[in-house]
């Protein structure tokens, strides 16, 4: 796996599916009031991000000029305090969805970001080529893949806060 892969990834992931794990369908599917998204419309909202930034990756790396981006704090993404509203694309369905499910998605998703990553081969090539991010503006595609697991750690606080409602 490439190096620009932490264990940060596999960390917030275990850590994703350790929240969800016993949920009934009923309280995976539970919305805490009409705006706002379920556990399981939050685990789709992951899937579409993770599936998007594939998306994202590969339309940059398709580019043949480089459009080097000056590195953000991505960071910010964890203060919860900062609402952002969902870009379309990535909007969650309305499910119900069922744990197993979602599961499978996440890990289909992560499996085939990983992939792109490997066949990459020389990564340098990610921190010389940016796309527009809908929430930080021109971003390299390394910083588009390091958002990943922090905008799922973000999502993990959500999910704690809706179990304990």
């Amino acid at each position: 796996m490439s190096s620009i892969i932490t264990d940060y990834y596999q960390v917030t992931r275990d850590e994703l599916l350790m929240l969800i794990e016993g949920l009934s369908t009923e309280e995976f599917n539970a919305t805490p009031s009409e705006d706002k998204w379920s556990i399981a419309q939050v685990c789709h909202h992951l899937v579409l991000v993770e599936l998007s930034t594939i998306k994202a990756v590969k339309y940059g790396l398709r580019e043949d000029k480089g459009t080097k981006s000056d590195p953000k704090d991505i960071t910010l993404v964890l203060n919860r305090s900062r609402k952002v509203r969902a870009p379309k694309v990535v909007e969650p369905g309305g499910g119900p969805f069922e744990i197993n499910e979602i599961v499978e998605m996440l890990n289909n998703s992560r499996n085939k970001l990983l992939e792109l990553i490997d066949s990459i081969g020389d990564t340098t090539v990610l921190e010389e080529k940016a796309v527009v991010h809908p929430v930080f503006g021109l971003l390299s595609l390394k910083q588009w893949i390091d958002f990943v697991p922090l905008h799922e750690k973000r999502h993990m606080e959500q999910i704690t806060e809706i179990k304990g409602d």
